[in-house]
């Protein structure tokens, strides 16, 4: 007789049920039975080697202890060229550049007009105002930051200074 060919809806995989799920070749290990004896390689000490801090019961290490060191993540603000996650980037202006930007017949400094002007960009966080120069007419000038020097020049000449946040969505 001959044989009959085996259909292919018979071949199909049988399903995967929570039953089958194994962790993966490697992924676990026995725990280490420590104080077994000498042949063990961890028997007397019991790899916490012989005395001191770590050697005696209930002591645990805190995350990032190095045994009284000064940690490395403590270490690592005082390191030469550390970089801000978050650095605050400031266009800077002194007194004197105030009376470049503005046109003769204006008296007030906004952050809508520096970025009119091409001088203050997407990225920077607002304007600071620095006392180098000497200012020789009345202005309005708004920041979010302005020396003391820069504060008291503007003043004299009869200005005044508005410390406000540079609001990116009003400033262009």
């Amino acid at each position: 007789m001959p044989k009959k060919a085996k259909s292919e809806s018979n071949t199909a995989a049988p399903a995967i049920t929570l039953s089958d799920l194994r962790p993966a070749e490697g992924a676990t290990k026995e725990k280490l039975r420590v104080g077994r004896g000498r042949a063990t390689g961890a028997g007397k000490t019991c790899n916490r080697g012989h005395n001191g801090e770590g050697q005696r019961s209930g002591r645990s290490a805190k995350r990032g202890f190095e045994g009284g060191q000064m940690p490395g993540y403590r270490k690592l603000p005082k390191i030469d060229g550390f970089e801000l996650v978050n650095p605050r980037r400031w266009l800077e202006l002194n007194v004197r550049d105030l009376e470049e930007i503005l046109l003769p017949e204006e008296d007030e400094l906004t952050f809508a007009l520096l970025k009119a002007r091409g001088l203050m960009k997407v990225w920077m966080d607002g304007v600071r105002i620095l006392g180098n120069g000497d200012c020789k007419r009345k202005l309005t000038v708004h920041a979010s930051y302005a020396t003391p020097g820069a504060l008291s020049k503007i003043e004299a000449a009869g200005g005044k200074v508005v410390i406000d946040t540079c609001d990116k969505t009003k400033a262009g």
